[in-house]
């Protein structure tokens, strides 16, 4: 299901929101190149958290295809920073687009809740919840994780825990026979 809006009214102005909104979309212009190769594949190589290097798990040198001709040489030394950076990195369009409005829907109430820094806080926290999650469960792995969908989907469960009485409007309605 797809939400277009919710009925939930926020108290305040999610400036918190509108940030990490920001900073996704100047690192999808600036750093990703607008998603055009080889400049989205330099990113997603550079800034994704790759399990297998954090870790120390694949040998420095091994080269990670990644199709359309392109690969990955795992380095030396793992990118720690890329704990944070691959949040705000998105393999292409519909990532980005559809991890910003879910943040856009869900996040300003969360915030309103929260407060913008706390709401950063928890962003951020969820974002290495997530990316824990996934490396424990393939540690080896040489794929490169981008996004951030750990942190929003958080965000949106936050927030149906915490309104009792808002709801999200949605593209496709889900039907249930009596």
């Amino acid at each position: 299901m797809f939400p277009l809006r919710d009925d939930n009214l926020t108290l305040h102005t999610s400036i918190a929101t509108f940030a990490i909104i920001a900073l996704n979309v100047a690192s999808w212009i600036f750093i990703q190149g607008l998603g055009f190769n080889p400049g989205l594949i330099k990113s997603i190589c550079e800034f994704g958290l790759i399990p297998g290097e954090l870790l120390g798990r694949l040998d420095p040198g091994t080269k990670v295809p990644l199709g359309g001709g392109y690969a990955y040489i795992i380095e030396q030394d793992a990118n720690w920073l890329s704990i944070i950076t691959s949040m705000f990195m998105h393999a292409g369009w519909l990532h980005l687009i559809g991890n910003m409005w879910f943040l856009a829907i869900f996040g300003d109430n969360v915030e309103d809740a929260m407060g913008p820094v706390k709401f950063i806080l928890f962003y951020l926290l969820c974002g290495i919840a997530a990316e824990a999650a996934q490396v424990i469960s393939h540690p080896p792995s040489p794929m490169p994780m981008v996004g951030a969908s750990g942190a929003i989907g958080a965000s949106s469960r936050v927030l149906k825990c915490r309104a009792k009485r808002g709801r999200a409007v949605r593209l496709v309605r889900r039907y249930v026979r009596h």
